[in-house]
């Protein structure tokens, strides 16, 4: 792009002396153009001196302002000099005025008169350059690490000796004034600079404490926002308070670790020695977004620095935290726990700064890194979905990440690309890297590949604002600069606090093995607070009096709730509760209910539901011509599919005024193109119809949307969107069940043990399509057996309650519900099921794939009328029935192998000595329901049978249970495949054969008579 401006040195200082003066040009104010004063005259002068020079050269600027405020014959020179033209070449004769003879002679004096104008422009196209290195590469040679034991980069454009050789500049042009392009900030009020100030400002702004990444950002406004934040001379003063005020926080972020170092010094508490900075980098990020009307902040982090941000920031009660080093307080009965450096907590408190009340929620979660990310932002677009936050500006996230983990975990990548999606937005979140610049053990060397942990934020186009963690004025502004990008444009932006960790992973480990030259460093290290203070008081910012009273003020305060926390006897996990449902519970915290309630609704009503699933209830919609079937299919009389019941189910809890999102890839139609919940015009691009927000007026809005290929990163966010509120029905569909497998740590360290560790009830819902089709080892298993073997149900204990209260007390017992539904009914019953019970629970629904068209797998409205429920087994009530003494064997099994043990027993004619009953609620175990048929027919083998391998599916955990329920009196037989590595075969005649063997074998009476 060609330079706008350029200034040529004057050749002769001692005849110059400039001084700035306005200066009008066609009508507008220049500011700071040179003023001369003379001491020769001019005639004495030849025309190329210092002083024609700079002639010249305020021409140049007039004319670069308004071309016609010059003569014509400096415009034609102008413009061919900066189209390329020679200078030789670049005038060119006006009209001539007094005749052609006196024309002729000006126009040769002017060319005569000009500079070398190639020299101007090439300077100043270098000057522009310069000026874009040090905004594209000067956080390579920042002042970041406050250890210095990296260096600089072993070779840079901007730390080359030759760096003016490089642009085609030298020393001698340091003191020329050059007018400063568009793209900088550096001049503030000052058009111009010499060369030498405009490198000494570059440097200021970009290579000092703060290393700015923004130049990847393909968006100029947001670049300008930047530069003027960062370049402008002054950006970073701050006043007497505010200097006060930081070095306040410093102490309490510093004095509280020294503290619990004192008091529990073999205690691990993954303590923030060496980042400090980070409580005021946090509170400072909340102060500003406080101010800028955000009401609720949800945060997550790993274990290091937990505790003093509980403390800190969130202002968790520190007798509360102390009790946790208390190694003889006994639990209460609660849960199982977790560690202290694990827990979340929930707070609402007057942010002192602004004077506005603040919700600060920060988020509990396992030692599995960065796995709280998506969590985190689920709950975040919950809140402001609650809230009608359309654009975040009352709620907001801030997620705290490690420098290796940041880098290394591939779930920080599927959150990031959640950022701007519609239905997963959450308008921005404010990242804090804690850069220890080391891992566990690993130097960052072998730990990545790229040359900044954060790099990962390039690809949404977050700016990326590296700091000295040890210059704590630094970390304030560029926390400031954070949270006013947040809030002006909406999107990510990341902070990386460039520091060290003064202990090990944790204060028992020696990082000397692995480390030595770089704990060296730090054991010599002065503390953050030390070097601030040091500095305040150099100022006379603070009195030495003053500092010494804040740390005592600070010691006391710690040591009082230190003896106050001696008087607790009891750790109540619920005191680290970080997601609170105000009045879903009694005051107790117990349900307020434990009946169990009619799931069936009044037959009106599923048929309105009906007819707006098999409508478009929006005019002039050109629909496809085979979904028009299809919806027609929906009429048919009082008969439910398995679509239809889903939609029965969704429809009447958005008219009772829940609230439902369905997400995951392809749900919006459905993997097996069965669900067709958004219809789209098949003319208008992007015109879209969903007709379950047609039910009712005053219904409860309906979300469903195809997510990014994601499994870890949507389920982690389906999961944060399900615990803001009890009051929603939040399910999550793979788009195959196997594909469970890649957010096994949501599923593990979540979803299954939440409520134990956290006293967190989620009620999330996973659709997980499953059934052995003879399509291969993949997209064949949902793997149901991992989540049984999870189930905290113990085998071999039947469960004592009331016939009353049995079903209700296993579920409220229960981690995590199971089931398998043969019916479209039975699914409908229990998707109500789930939000009419007052308890919520995760429910794994193993779901069909066949069965989603098969003839037989449909119910009649008779199923889902007033009084029906969910029916956790479904028996036998054919012939059997008459003569169960008769009954030589009962199979039991649960889903779509049902339906091939029903044909297989019509085609032997043997229906009146086999009977089959489908479990349909795997877990908690329906012993009540299962011994009432073992009662019924007691002469019968017990067979357990299923379309899965042996060692996969359900009969590891069904048959210890069955075994239970007959008291051991009768041996439980197995029909169905034999063990296997995959899930299924590959070949579809192998799988023909392996199915007719083992319904041979549910069916030959004598199957197991040598066995027995």
């Amino acid at each position: 792009m060609l330079l706008e401006e350029v200034a040529c040195r004057p050749k002769n200082q001692d005849q110059l002396q400039s001084q700035a003066r306005p200066m009008a040009v066609g009508g507008a104010l220049r500011t700071f153009e040179p003023m001369r004063s003379y001491t020769t005259s001019v005639s004495a002068e030849p025309f190329m001196n210092g002083t024609s020079s700079n002639y010249v050269e305020e021409m140049y600027y007039a004319w670069l302002e308004n071309p016609r405020s010059v003569h014509k014959s400096w415009d034609i020179i102008f413009r061919n000099a900066n189209a390329g033209v020679s200078p030789g070449a670049a005038y060119q004769s006006p009209p001539p005025l007094g005749g052609a003879a006196l024309g002729l002679a000006n126009a040769q004096a002017m060319v005569g008169a000009q500079p070398n104008m190639e020299k101007l422009v090439e300077d100043h196209l270098a000057v522009q350059s310069l000026v874009r290195a040090y905004q594209v590469r000067g956080h390579h040679i920042a002042k970041l690490d406050p250890l210095d034991i990296a260096g600089p980069p072993s070779s840079d454009i901007i730390t080359s000796s030759d760096k003016l050789g490089f642009y085609g500049l030298d020393e001698s042009d340091l003191d020329k004034v050059f007018r400063l392009p568009t793209t900088t900030f550096i001049g503030g009020s000052e058009s111009v600079l010499p060369l030498k100030e405009i490198i000494s400002r570059l440097e200021m702004a970009y290579c000092q404490s703060i290393g700015v990444e923004f130049m990847f950002i393909n968006d100029l406004e947001q670049c300008q926002w930047i530069r003027q934040k960062f370049e402008r001379p002054g950006v970073m003063q701050f006043t007497l308070e505010e200097k006060r005020t930081l070095l306040t926080r410093m102490v309490r972020s510093t004095k509280f670790e020294e503290f619990l170092q004192r008091k529990w010094s073999s205690e691990k508490r993954f303590g923030l020695e060496g980042c400090e900075s980070l409580i005021p980098a946090l509170k400072t990020i909340i102060d500003k977004s406080s101010m800028n009307g955000v009401e609720s902040i949800i945060m997550g982090m790993p274990h290091r620095g937990r505790l003093n941000v509980l403390a800190n920031v969130i202002h968790k009660e520190l007798d509360q935290i102390f009790c946790q080093f208390d190694s003889k307080l006994e639990a209460a009965d609660e849960g199982s726990g977790d560690v202290k450096y694990h827990l979340g907590m929930w707070h609402r408190r007057i942010n002192r700064v602004t004077d506005r009340n603040i919700t600060l929620s920060l988020m509990a979660n396992p030692s599995h890194l960065e796995a709280v990310d998506p969590v985190v932002q689920g709950k975040t677009k919950a809140e402001q979905f609650y809230c009608g936050d359309t654009e975040g500006k009352r709620v907001m996230s801030i997620l705290l990440h490690g420098d290796a983990a940041f880098a290394g975990q591939g779930v920080v990548y599927e959150t990031f690309h959640l950022s701007d999606l519609p239905s997963y937005t959450t308008h921005g979140t404010v990242h804090v890297v804690v850069n220890n610049q080391v891992g566990f053990t690993t130097d960052p060397r072998v730990a990545r590949s790229s040359s900044y942990p954060t790099d990962v934020a390039k690809v949404v186009n977050a700016p990326i604002f590296h700091v000295n963690a040890d210059d704590p004025e630094a970390v304030m502004y560029v926390c400031n600069v954070a949270a006013e990008w947040r809030a002006t444009f909406h999107k990510d932006v990341v902070v990386d606090l460039v520091c060290y960790r003064r202990n090990g992973h944790n204060e028992m480990d020696e990082p000397l093995f692995t480390q030595p030259l770089m704990y060296k460093q730090i054991k010599k290290q002065k503390g953050v607070l030390q070097k601030y203070s040091e500095k305040l008081l150099a100022e006379g910012a603070v009195s030495r009096q003053d500092y010494e009273e804040e740390i005592a003020k600070y010691d006391k305060i710690c040591e009082e709730a230190h003896a106050r926390s001696k008087d607790e006897k009891i750790l109540h996990i619920k005191h680290w509760l970080d997601s609170p449902w105000p009045g879903f519970f009694n005051v107790d915290g117990q349900p307020k209910s434990m009946t169990s309630l009619s799931t069936g609704l009044p037959e009106e009503e599923l048929v309105h539901i009906g007819y707006i699933a098999s409508s478009v209830p929006v005019e002039d919609f050109t629909l496809h011509r085979g979904l028009s079937r299809i919806l027609k299919g929906r009429t048919a009389m009082r008969v439910c599919d398995w679509a239809l019941g889903e939609y029965m189910a969704f429809g009447s809890l958005l008219k009772e005024g829940t609230h439902i999102r369905l997400s995951g890839q392809d749900v919006e139609r459905g993997t097996f193109s069965h669900r067709h919940h958004v219809l789209h015009d098949q003319k208008i691009d992007r015109r879209i119809c969903i007709p379950m927000n047609h039910i009712s007026p005053n219904q409860a809005p309906y979300t469903v949307c195809n997510s990014s290929l994601s499994e870890y990163g949507v389920l982690g966010f389906e999961l944060g969107f399900a615990m803001a509120s009890p009051n929603a029905l939040v399910l999550w569909e793979a788009q195959f069940g196997d594909f469970n497998n890649t957010a096994q740590c949501i599923i593990d360290q979540f979803i299954c043990p939440g409520q134990a560790k956290w006293v967190r009830q989620n009620g999330i819902v996973l659709l997980l399509p499953h059934g052995m089709e003879g399509m291969g080892p993949e997209h064949s298993s949902a793997r149901p057996e991992r989540f049984l073997q999870m189930c905290n149900e113990d085998p071999d204990t039947y469960p004592i309650f009331s016939a009353e209260e049995f079903a209700v007390r296993q579920l409220y017992d229960c981690n995590w519900i199971i089931v398998n539904c043969s019916t479209p009914a039975n699914y409908f019953h229990i998707l109500r099921r789930q939000i009419l019970q007052a308890f919520r629970k995760p429910l794994i629904v193993i779901t069909p794939k066949s069965l989603l068209r098969h003839p037989e797998a449909k119910s009649s409205f008779d199923d889902m009328l007033p009084g029906t429920h969910f029916q956790r087994l479904i028996p036998d009530s054919g012939p059997v029935c008459e003569n169960p003494e008769a009954v030589k064997r009962i199979v039991f099994c649960t889903g779509k192998v049902y339906y091939e043990l029903t044909r297989e027993r019509n085609n032997r004619g043997n229906d009146d000595i086999v009977a089959i009953a489908r479990i349909e609620q795997l877990s908690p175990f329906p012993f009540d329901q299962v011994k009432v048929e073992t009662d019924r027919y007691p002469n019968a083998d017990l067979v357990w049978c299923q379309e899965e391998h042996k060692n996969q599916g359900y009969y590891d955990y069904v048959k210890p249970r069955l075994r239970t329920t007959v008291d051991r009196t009768r041996p439980v037989w197995y029909a169905g495949r034999g063990p296997a590595a995959a899930p299924a075969t590959g070949n579809k005649a192998a799988h023909l054969v392996e199915l007719q063997r083992f319904l041979d074998t549910a069916f030959n009476l004598d199957a197991f008579t040598e066995q027995s």
